[in-house]
């Protein structure tokens, strides 16, 4: 009879009210089960693309370098595999959108100084001058004594053509220059007042600058000058350095002009570098709605010791391997659900490290519309914080994203802190390039929820041989932002959950 057996009625409605009963339980108590599960599997997966991909064999990943080859071959690989098609838009370079940087190395400088027409000599171990670009020059450019440069703002007519001379008190100063310089300033010398002498300012700025090829040639032009000398040059100019600190102490500071000129120059010698982004892609069912955009970089250091030492290479295993690696299992997840109605970018950008340049260069060049990214989510350095590690949002209170996100973060039964703390870090990463091209561009994670653990890894393995695969590498946070970037991709790519600002609500 089928190889069925015979059960009477009243035995089979019993049997099928305890299958009911029971399929009920099974189905209560399968969820969590499965769920820890794949978390487990989720954290194994997570590990082995860090373990590759933070390997000795990848050598740091380096841009240019075979480690730079190898890493995107992995993951150009992944992200196939799991059915993502080619995100650049581009017939011409399907998948690897080319970015070609300037390595430019510190060259040549001079320095001539005037002193009511008196030619005052500055030799080369007393100053030091340093460009952006390929070669900066400034001729004739009177002084200006600015003191600490702390008020908020100079009209341009008070700096522009004018070397702006800042007293630098043991700080380091780079906001304050780039301030200056954006006000008008043709440079910015400062003057070594404090501890900090000229061979330890020469050890932290003479290095290798990175650029993208298209950035025009010009730079800034910054100096730095001993106390020494620049007392040597303020004789016969009616002040001494000590007047004009004193000066600067005083309330209502105004800045002074000196009777001093400046011709200065300098220049850096140039390497070019090919690199390139990976841009993946889902398509979603209506694109003209906009685009979600997901980032993460692939870069490393690459060699960053020299013998003896042990270890000499820097393999970037919490940063940034575990980023991509959250970034590829976004990904899987994603492209085994349902199609949105937005399309879903998946970005992996070089040249992070060197100053946010793929980020930079995908923003020059993007693949769709800047303003139809509703949203970015940035992911880095994610792989330090244990499972349950509330989340906060970097970028918090920049963006018109916030509360959406609040919203998918309860529904996710996660807790989201305040991120004003974590906006320490926002200008360290990805996100910050694309907000200053107007993209909505946050990071919601955990490995900045409680800020101490962050501030640790930054203090402690962050940029050295140490940032290494191995049991440091905490996956339980990690995995669950997996499963919270699902979410938020989910609800930003839904065109009924979510209507960017600029857009009238359906």
């Amino acid at each position: 009879m089928n190889g069925l057996i015979a059960i009477p009625a009243r035995r089979s409605r019993l049997l099928h009210a305890v299958l009911g009963a029971l399929a009920v339980c099974v189905a209560f108590l399968l969820p969590a089960t499965a769920e820890a599960a794949r978390d487990k599997a989720l954290e194994k997966r997570l590990r082995d693309h860090i373990a590759i991909l933070a390997s000795d064999d990848f050598a740091g990943r380096q841009p240019g370098t075979e480690g730079e080859a190898m890493t995107l071959r992995y993951l150009g690989r992944q992200w196939f595999d799991l059915g993502l098609q080619s995100g650049t838009n581009d017939p011409g370079n399907p998948w690897f959108a080319p970015v070609t940087l300037v390595a430019r190395e510190p060259g040549d400088s001079r320095a001539q100084f005037l002193v009511n027409g008196r030619h005052v000599p500055v030799s080369a171990d007393e100053m030091l001058l340093l460009t952006s670009g390929k070669r900066s020059l400034v001729r004739n450019a009177p002084m200006l004594f600015v003191g600490r440069a702390d008020r908020p703002e100079y009209s341009r007519n008070e700096l522009a053509g004018r070397v702006a001379v800042v007293l630098d008190a043991d700080e380091e100063g780079s906001q304050r220059q780039d301030a200056l310089l954006e006000q008008g300033a043709s440079a910015v010398i400062t003057v070594l007042d404090g501890s900090r002498s000229l061979a330890q300012v020469a050890a932290r700025r003479k290095r290798t600058g990175y650029a993208l090829s298209n950035d025009v040639l010009g730079g800034d032009l910054e100096g730095f000058l001993t106390e020494k000398a620049m007392a040597r040059l303020l004789e016969g100019s009616g002040h001494t350095l000590a007047s004009l600190a004193d000066a600067a102490r005083k309330p209502g500071f105004s800045p002074i002009a000196l009777r001093i000129s400046a011709s200065i120059e300098a220049t850096t010698s140039e390497t070019s570098i090919h690199t390139y982004n990976l841009i993946g892609k889902l398509p979603g069912r209506n694109p003209a709605a906009g685009a979600v955009l997901l980032v993460s970089h692939w870069d490393h250091f690459g060699l960053c010791a020299e013998p003896p030492a042990e270890d000499t290479i820097c393999n970037g295993a919490v940063d940034n391997a575990s980023g991509v690696a959250v970034l590829t299992e976004v990904a899987r997840r994603l492209a085994k659900g349902p199609k949105l109605d937005r399309d879903v970018y998946f970005l992996a950008t070089t040249a992070e490290e060197l100053g946010l340049l793929g980020a930079h260069a995908f923003a020059d060049s993007p693949p769709v519309p800047l303003s139809d990214i509703v949203a970015a989510f940035n992911i880095d350095t994610i792989a330090i914080a244990p499972r349950g590690t509330p989340v906060a949002i970097v970028g918090e209170g920049m963006t018109g994203l916030d509360a959406d996100i609040s919203t998918v973060v309860k529904r996710e039964k996660r807790k989201l802190v305040s991120g004003r703390e974590a906006n320490e870090y926002v200008r360290r990463q990805d996100g910050w390039a694309l907000l200053q091209h107007d993209v909505p561009a946050v990071m919601v994670s955990s490995a900045y929820g409680e800020i101490g653990r962050i501030r640790r890894f930054f203090d402690t393995r962050y940029h050295r041989p140490d940032d290494a695969p191995g049991p440091d590498v905490e996956l339980g946070g990690a995995a669950q932002d997996v499963a919270l970037h699902v979410a938020l991709v989910r609800w930003f790519g839904d065109a009924k959950t979510y209507s960017p600002p600029t857009q009238s609500s359906p």
